[in-house]
């Protein structure tokens, strides 16, 4: 069974600015200083899919800075954001013209710190999506986090239900009972598989992909699509959906703060500098590549530099960083956005 993979590299860079911008996203930029989360991304597929078989799919205003990322990887882009099902569903139809059975979908802005693993648990799913059920990694969580979905598995490994961001006492609940695991949005099926549950749950996403095999161009095919998310249009109501623990030291990377799990440790926090110098200075995050940092009793902040934007913020206030953005774009400055 040939193999390929779609990999998901959309998005807005709003969470890390300034590093990040509207038009360079996380996955584009080097946060821990050991290169892009993109290019990690497609690194660990090495050995489990072959370079040709790889597929990126963008929108059109970061196709030249994903481009840079991805080597010999193809770079796909959607005419228009229309959420993660249209997205997945051309990237598998492009898969499959390109000879692949089954795919391995994959977002491009997360952080594995153990991606034999990962692989490992891509395999176990391989065998589970050739039986043709749709298959998701659930990541084993390790504290009762409300910012993402959960999957509550059967013993024999099928998918009970799927949890929205819980309430945070739903969220204890779901931790202490030490069966459920994190949604990562990663997933494993057969192509005839999947294209089966999109004819059942996405008929319009299904008309869209039955337009392309008849010749239709995109652009009159991208419209039919339901904008949505695989999640909601098909995972959660398919008959035949299983999940394969994951435990590899996975990250969503997804504000300032959460860099804790994945930057190297330094004087008075962790981050990227040249040189720190600390004094009575402890748990702060920092971003100021390629300078001298000098931090003098403070504590609990993140201080990111770069060319032309400084930020010096709380960690309690790194959920703020949209209404920065805002007033930038009310003071007519959205050309540091």
């Amino acid at each position: 069974m040939l193999l390929g993979a779609v990999v998901l590299a959309g998005g807005r860079g709003t969470r890390f600015w300034p590093l990040s911008r509207r038009s360079r996203p996380k996955q584009v930029i080097d946060l821990t200083g050991q290169g892009t989360l993109l290019a990690s991304t497609l690194a660990r597929l090495d050995g489990l899919v072959a370079p040709e078989q790889r597929l990126v799919v963008t929108g059109p205003d970061m196709e030249a800075v994903v481009r840079a990322e991805c080597g010999s990887a193809t770079v796909i882009v959607e005419p228009s954001a229309r959420n993660t099902l249209p997205a997945i569903a051309w990237g598998v139809w492009e898969a499959a013209r390109r000879g692949a059975d089954a795919v391995v979908v994959l977002p491009s802005d997360h952080h594995v710190l153990e991606p034999q693993k990962l692989r490992e648990a891509l395999g176990l799913a391989l065998l589970e999506a050739e039986r043709g059920a749709l298959v998701t990694l659930g990541v084993r969580p390790t504290r009762a986090e409300t910012g993402f979905g959960w999957i509550e598995p059967a013993a024999d490994g099928t998918v009970v239900r799927f949890v929205e961001k819980p309430p945070q006492a739903v969220a204890d609940e779901l931790l202490s009972g030490g069966r459920h695991l994190w949604n990562a949005g990663l997933f494993v099926f057969r192509i005839d598989a999947f294209r089966a549950a999109l004819a059942q749950h996405a008929p319009g996403t299904a008309a869209a992909l039955a337009a392309l095999d008849a010749g239709a161009p995109l652009a009159t095919a991208w419209p039919l699509t339901e904008a949505t998310s695989l999640d909601y249009a098909v995972m959660e109501r398919h008959d035949n959906v299983r999940v394969v623990p994951l435990d590899c030291g996975w990250s969503d990377v997804g504000s300032w703060p959460a860099l804790d799990e994945v930057l190297p440790p330094r004087e008075g926090g962790a981050g990227v500098a040249a040189e720190v110098v600390s004094l009575n200075a402890s748990h702060n995050l920092f971003h100021v590549e390629g300078k001298l940092l000098a931090l003098i009793g403070v504590h609990d902040l993140i201080v990111v530099s770069t060319p032309d934007a400084i930020l010096v913020a709380r960690r309690d206030d790194a959920q703020r960083l949209r209404e920065v953005l805002d007033a930038l774009d009310a003071a007519g400055l959205a050309r540091y956005t």
